[in-house]
């Protein structure tokens, strides 16, 4: 257990480097690997997540050599026999199937029990629709084995993306490889966290590729030969909310160093989202300062495309002076954990009140109590208990330890802040 630091009686002062983005880091790993050329990455994320889409793609023999915030990518042609772990991350257990289908040899993937349940079954009946030979003993899920070819063909093809984004962006990564290119069209009846569809367009145009997306729920990709990049990753701006909501909390001032002025991270509607619930925001030299005088408004807001950034809002509704309404995060219930029942449960435990729908929250503020704040090994879950804790004595967060999958060290963070 984590015992949450008590600061509410405190106003806080301070700034902060975020680490780098896990969705950024990612990407830029998965491009620098199909490269023709070398890529050099600057700031990126040392995590659990970004340590294993490193392990994955050097055991696909991609040279990664790493000296503090320098990384040099040298591609090489994929080849196989390989067994991939992708822990529980979204971004390896999608993005890297596309991937090692251009490989040669078997490729196993296996992960935690977590990423057997999450789904996985429109990339696989994508990349099988394209001739990719896939055993997965008819589950579609975790564990399988691609027999890769070392090729694609592509064409026309045919995703159910209502689930996740990612299916959309593991087929896009690679489709400039693909001997014909490849035309995705949406079968979906939605398409959550837009920004990281756009996120992944603009990094294919950094290396050299271009999505043409002029027929409405639709993407084209011509065959093109990417080219390798030297890039600096931006600050991960979804991490970045935690930080960003202590002083809505406590009172007082933050700055988050060097925020981009201009993103495709759905961190950067964090900015719109606490204006409205009470902080004052604005840029400074050092980048986005936040100051607020510790009173927080309650929220009615769609979070369709931001559905990451939930449990820090919900967190901080639960401790607002009005009622909250979350919707349009039904999707929320496929991530690492069902994160609308986890929230209604430990938000609840400690005393708000708390109606869950099938795709939203409503969250009614009362009084709150010490307590333990359970995890489910959800790193974004751990990040609001630890909120929590700014305006709760007593809180403790199980398993805090859960945040390294996208934080290398968030309690040494979170206290660098706290202590000014």
């Amino acid at each position: 257990m984590w015992s949450a630091p008590f600061r509410a009686s405190k106003p806080i002062l301070g700034a902060i480097n975020i680490p780098g983005s896990k969705s950024v880091t990612n990407r830029a790993l998965v491009l620098s690997a199909l490269a023709a050329s070398p890529s050099t990455l600057r700031r990126g994320l040392r995590s659990r997540d970004t340590d294993l889409m490193i392990k994955a793609l050097s055991s696909l023999g991609v040279k990664i050599e790493i000296e503090e915030d320098l990384w040099k990518i040298t591609p090489a042609p994929l080849m196989g026999p390989a067994g991939i772990d992708v822990g529980n991350a979204g971004t390896v257990m999608r993005f890297l199937p596309p991937l090692a289908s251009l490989a040669k040899g078997l490729i196993s993937f296996d992960g935690d029990l977590r990423s057997h349940q999450r789904p996985l079954a429109p990339v696989i009946k994508a990349l099988e629709s394209l001739g990719v030979s896939i055993e997965h003993q008819g589950r579609y899920s975790l564990p399988l084995v691609i027999n890769g070819a070392g090729y694609i063909n592509g064409g026309d093809v045919e995703i159910d993306a209502s689930a996740s984004s990612q299916f959309l962006s593991s087929l896009l990564l690679v489709a400039p490889l693909m001997k014909q290119g490849l035309r995705i069209k949406n079968i979906g009846k939605s398409l959550p966290s837009k920004p990281h569809i756009e996120m992944t367009i603009a990094m294919l145009a950094q290396y050299g590729a271009v999505v043409d997306t002029s027929i409405d729920n639709q993407w084209s990709v011509e065959p093109t030969i990417l080219s390798g990049v030297d890039l600096v990753i931006e600050p991960d701006l979804s991490n970045a909310a935690v930080f960003m909501a202590a002083p809505l909390v406590c009172g007082g001032e933050v700055v988050i160093k060097d925020w981009p002025r201009k993103t495709t991270q759905p961190g950067d509607q964090l900015r719109q989202i606490f204006s409205e619930m009470g902080g004052e925001i604005d840029f400074v030299d050092q980048g986005l300062r936040v100051r607020s005088s510790g009173h927080i408004r309650g929220i009615d807001i769609d979070l369709g495309d931001v559905g990451e950034l939930t449990p820090v809002i919900a967190a901080l509704a639960s401790l607002a002076d009005s009622p909250s309404y979350l919707r349009g995060i039904g999707h929320l219930r496929l991530h690492e954990t069902d994160r609308l029942s986890a929230l209604k449960n430990e938000l609840t435990a400690l005393g708000a009140e708390v109606l869950e729908e099938e795709s939203a929250l409503r969250i009614n503020p009362k009084p709150m109590k010490a307590g333990v704040f359970h995890t489910y090994e959800d790193h974004r879950l751990a990040t609001a208990g630890a909120l929590i804790g700014l305006a709760v004595d007593g809180v403790e967060v199980e398993n805090i330890e859960t945040t390294r999958k996208t934080i290398t060290d968030f309690p040494a963070l979170w206290s660098q802040l706290l202590n000014g």
